[in-house]
């Protein structure tokens, strides 16, 4: 599983199999996840003082197929990006990603396909959860780290700081059963997605990374709430 489909699965609620969180800002979140993996794959990284151009841009370190066709595409599109700041490849990454991983989950049995319908007019589709397996298992696993301060291995510290990015995490995690406030939950949250998971050489990459998925997440956020009645 990638971390954008463990993601996905984390934010279908799943009976209606409708998004639980934005669907913009969902979307972001997903293709930041896409380059957060192929940077903790070494595939991809930002700039440094002994590379080439500007500090801080996107730089592909390895181009070979990583066998995984969603990330394969990704690192095609990063490749296209080579030089540009971290926050511009995030919509690219973004685009049509979350019907693809929809198909992969329907592929695995882990999810349905469904059309929406309300009042009679069809609403479009819906992923209902098929097996709940591991989206539970997940979820377990980051009820945990937040909770029980159980450290999480860097996949599960990863997935925390994505889900932090959505402020998602009160949804993950039940207040009423932690005795957390909610500051007190989205401080462990946060404590954990700048902990020292990620690999020292890849480190500060993918904290500036996930710097730039949050800033896209909030202007997509913002534009929502324009764009709202």
């Amino acid at each position: 599983m990638l971390l954008a489909e463990d993601l996905l699965l984390l934010v279908t609620d799943g009976a209606s199999g409708r998004l639980s969180a934005p669907a913009a800002q969902v979307d972001v979140v997903l293709g930041g996840a896409n380059l957060v993996e192929l940077a903790m794959m070494n595939k991809v990284g930002l700039s440094g003082q002994w590379d080439q151009g500007k500090l801080g841009r996107i730089i592909v370190r390895d181009q070979a197929p990583t066998g995984d066709e969603v990330l394969d595409a990704a690192l095609g599109i990063l490749g296209a990006h080579q030089g540009k700041k971290p926050i511009t490849v995030v919509r690219p990454l973004s685009k049509n990603l979350r019907g693809k991983l929809y198909e992969r989950l329907l592929l695995g049995g882990l999810v349905r396909a469904e059309q929406g319908r309300a009042f009679g007019v069809f609403r479009g589709q819906r992923w209902p959860v098929q097996d709940s397996d591991q989206q539970a298992r997940v979820r377990r696993l980051m009820a945990r780290a937040l909770l029980e301060q159980a450290k999480p291995e860097p996949r599960g510290a990863a997935l925390i700081a994505l889900v932090h990015v959505l402020g998602y995490e009160q949804k993950i995690a039940d207040l009423r059963e932690c005795g957390l406030s909610r500051q007190q939950l989205w401080e462990r949250a946060e404590e954990l997605a700048r902990g020292n998971w990620a690999a020292e050489p890849a480190r500060q990459a993918i904290w500036e990374m996930i710097g730039a998925v949050a800033t896209a997440t909030s202007a997509a956020k913002a534009i929502g709430a324009i764009n709202s009645p």
